[in-house]
């Protein structure tokens, strides 16, 4: 997956010098939320006072947090619909969402705050495309490296990788994907792979510690190892 900054827009523009107009700011991704202060930082040098902001996982969080606003996440999650499960997301008629993600994504979240009553802006920052590898450099990977991990961290990223080289995807499908719920899982069963996992979090110490938990050995009652870690 590669990213790039949009261009700013007249209504990019107005969304963002009024800002103080919304009850609730939402950011999908770290990298949404820091195009979103690159961006704030050119019309507001002190924040307004009164928004809830909120993180879909931690890493989203932090990086609101480092810009100074005390962000809200979900505590048993990280995904849209676990965002969509916080208590202050419940009821908001006629409240004024402002959501701050790439220029195409899922639309759960602006549809479904906008059923519970809140007027969504969505505020486009980036946009995300399939990098170009020359064929070498996929086979090299594909058939000579042949990883054992594979982390594909959105059902996009999962999409690009299976449109990389679909004639030889099977070389991978043997390998433990990594992937971030289990939506993506179940797309990932239907493109043949036959180990998708979702982690404990998606933080990298998380991601560190649930992939080296699933692939180390586990020791039978005889002491020795069993055969594939990923059964």
């Amino acid at each position: 997956m590669a990213r790039e900054p949009l261009p700013e827009t007249p209504e990019q523009r107005t969304t963002l010098q009024e800002l103080d107009n919304f009850t609730h700011v939402i950011a999908v991704s770290p990298y949404a939320a820091r195009r979103l202060f690159e961006e704030i930082d050119h019309w507001w040098p002190q924040l307004p006072m009164g928004i809830q902001w909120y993180g879909v996982g931690a890493g989203t969080a932090a990086e609101l947090a480092r810009h100074g606003p005390r962000p809200r996440r979900p505590g048993g999650g990280w995904t849209s619909e676990a965002l969509l499960a916080l208590p202050s997301l419940q009821s908001l008629a006629n409240e004024k969402v402002l959501l701050a993600r790439g220029e195409h994504g899922r639309e759960l979240i602006r549809e479904t705050l906008e059923e519970r009553g809140a007027r969504v802006t969505v505020l486009p920052l980036y946009r995300r495309f399939r990098p170009y590898y020359p064929e070498e450099q996929i086979n090299n990977i594909f058939r000579g490296f042949r990883p054992e991990v594979i982390v594909a961290l959105s059902g996009e990223t999962l999409n690009n990788l299976i449109a990389t080289d679909p004639d030889n995807l099977d070389a991978l499908h043997q390998a433990l994907l990594v992937v971030p719920a289990e939506r993506v899982a179940d797309q990932a069963r239907n493109a043949g792979f036959g180990y998708p996992f979702v982690p404990e979090g998606l933080a990298d110490q998380d991601l560190v510690i649930s992939v080296a938990s699933r692939l180390m050995p586990q020791a039978d009652n005889t002491g020795k190892p069993s055969k594939d870690s990923r059964d």
